[in-house]
């Protein structure tokens, strides 16, 4: 049965025919529904596809069971429930790139009508004027831009910049210092510095609680008199009756805004009568070009999410990269497989729950700690809740939700080089309950080579986590490989690796014996009814 999809908000057409496309998707384009039609029909639906227009809201999506995706073709979430988004496991996919070019562009289309007086001089014209004194402007070249987050759309802007003549600093505590030299940008230590030395200045934040509110009448009053200010970005950030009093008062020689605190802009609000200030109606992703964008972009990774369970776009999922480029799904899998170890050995022991989970990684892994302790989270609570909703998104918060603390460590030694000469991802889940801990260790490799599980425990040991993984605790004696050989080939099932660990000759000993297909309870006693076998643990493994 192919997955369902909607598209609303006229979403471009060549996005929506990417997932038409696909024979395993059924895609209903719909204009934009009202609250109570959506909320009718959305319960049918895997995915959602829209912009602006539509609102996610929690009531919407509490009324869909099926949905696992909503894909915003454009940057804002605004309009998304995306925290309970991530509780119930749905992935919240937006397309940060594909209207940076038009954003930028409009804001120097901005600038120069500001300082060119453009507006003016083109309604003058139609009024039958020809008033060239009364039009005299200034230029842009030589002012200091000044700019507030240096991500994709910053960027664009700082590169365009230097065409202008113009100086571009930027405060941007996330981003790197490599950055801010391949882009040609002083960094600014703070906010404060920024606004000291900035002529122009425009924001390039997301709207979140660091940021409402972050230029107000406090940062307007520590620019120069005579500076411009824009926010192409999100209502909120810039303080509007703040601005308009700014504008008011001459402080300020212009502002451009193209995003409002409420959107459509009332009739009347105190910005559409202040004086020099250019006001868009939220135009800045508005060009062919940049919708076709968007909606390739987003109509793609919905697909990918679907289709493959590719949530790396996932704005709510950990990343699934190491930030170098490096794929790092192989050890989310080698995590949640171990951590199933893990849950199962405690179990086996009458742990009836988990009370904390702990990862450890090597450097290799570094940055990517939220997406381990995800996949660890998911190889514990899968077998407990096998009915509900539990994915990488969500597996995290559902563990909290439980009592279950969570914790990581970084940085520890490294595994030597495999065949092909690339490290290994080196990772180790320690589960604790019941009073008991439990260590399981492995190595995962972004390549190709199969992942191993090297230690249970005490117990050095090399196995591939494949199907169904057998761990037995026995006495270090004789003959006991060869009795559960006997149990195992009896019963028809078939051993694939079988690796014997001990501490001492004739001491504890552990086995993990991999095996194909399932192994069942009557298997299991027939085994720990063998002479000098103590325990039997069956843990199905996930592998997808």
């Amino acid at each position: 049965m192919p997955y369902r999809v909607l598209v609303t908000d006229d979403i471009d057409a060549e996005g929506v025919a990417l997932l038409a496309a696909e024979p395993d998707l059924a895609v209903d384009e719909v204009p934009t529904l009202p609250r109570d039609e959506l909320l009718a029909r959305i319960g049918v639906y895997d995915a959602l596809v829209g912009r602006s227009a539509t609102r996610i809201s929690a009531e919407l999506l509490r009324a869909a069971p099926r949905l696992a995706v909503v894909g915003r073709a454009g940057v804002g979430v605004d309009n998304i429930a995306v925290d309970l988004a991530t509780e119930l496991g749905i992935a919240v996919i937006n397309a940060p790139a594909g209207n940076s070019v038009a954003v930028a562009e409009l804001f120097f289309g901005a600038m120069l009508g500001l300082v060119r007086h453009i507006p003016q001089a083109d309604q003058s014209m139609h009024e039958g004027a020809w008033d060239r004194p009364a039009l005299m402007g200034s230029e842009l070249r030589g002012r200091t831009l000044g700019i507030v987050g240096l991500g994709r759309i910053g960027g664009e802007i700082a590169a365009r910049a230097h065409a202008f003549a113009m100086p571009v600093i930027a405060y941007d505590p996330y981003a790197g210092d490599a950055r801010f030299h391949a882009l040609r940008v002083r960094r600014a230590a703070t906010l404060d510095e920024l606004l000291s030395q900035s002529m122009v200045l425009t924001v390039h934040t997301p709207l979140t609680d660091e940021t409402r509110g972050m230029i107000g009448a406090r940062e307007l009053g520590r620019l120069a008199p005579g500076a411009i200010v824009a926010n192409l970005a999100r209502g909120g950030i810039v303080d509007e009756r703040a601005l308009a009093e700014a504008l008011r008062r001459g402080h300020l020689a212009g502002a451009a805004l193209d995003v409002y605190t409420t959107e459509p802009l009332s009739v009347g609000h105190v910005l559409r009568s202040a004086p020099h200030l250019v006001l868009m109606p939220h135009i800045g992703a508005s060009t062919v070009e940049a919708q076709r964008s968007v909606a390739v972009d987003v109509c793609r990774a919905v697909r990918d999410a679907l289709l493959r369970g590719e949530l790396s776009r996932s704005i709510n999922a950990a990343p699934a990269d190491d930030g170098r480029g490096g794929d790092v799904r192989p050890a989310l899998m080698l995590a949640r497989q171990l951590a199933a170890v893990g849950r199962a050995l405690l179990a086996t022991r009458g742990a009836r729950a988990i009370d904390r989970i702990d990862v450890s990684s090597g450097e290799a892994l570094s940055g990517v700690s939220d997406a381990l302790l995800a996949a660890a989270a998911l190889g514990v609570l899968a077998p407990v809740l096998a009915h509900e909703r539990l994915n990488l998104i969500n597996a995290r918060a559902l563990a909290a939700a439980r009592g279950i603390a969570l914790s990581t460590t970084e940085g520890a030694a490294e595994p030597p080089a495999l065949e092909q000469g690339a490290a290994a991802y080196s990772l180790g889940v320690r589960l604790t309950g019941g009073g008991q801990e439990v260590t399981v260790s492995g190595l995962a490799h972004p390549a190709t080579v199969s992942p191993r599980i090297t230690g249970i425990g005490a117990f050095d040991v090399d196995i591939h986590p494949r199907g169904t993984l057998l761990i037995l605790a026995n006495r270090d004696v004789p003959g006991v490989i060869g009795r559960v050989g006997t149990v195992l080939g009896a019963a028809g099932v078939n051993i694939a690796e079988y690796h014997q660990a001990r501490l001492a000759q004739g001491g504890e000993a552990l086995a993990a014996v991999a095996v194909d297909g399932t192994v069942g309870d009557d298997v299991r006693h027939a085994l720990l009814a063998l002479p000098d076998v103590h325990s039997a643990t069956v843990v199905p493994l996930p592998t997808e």
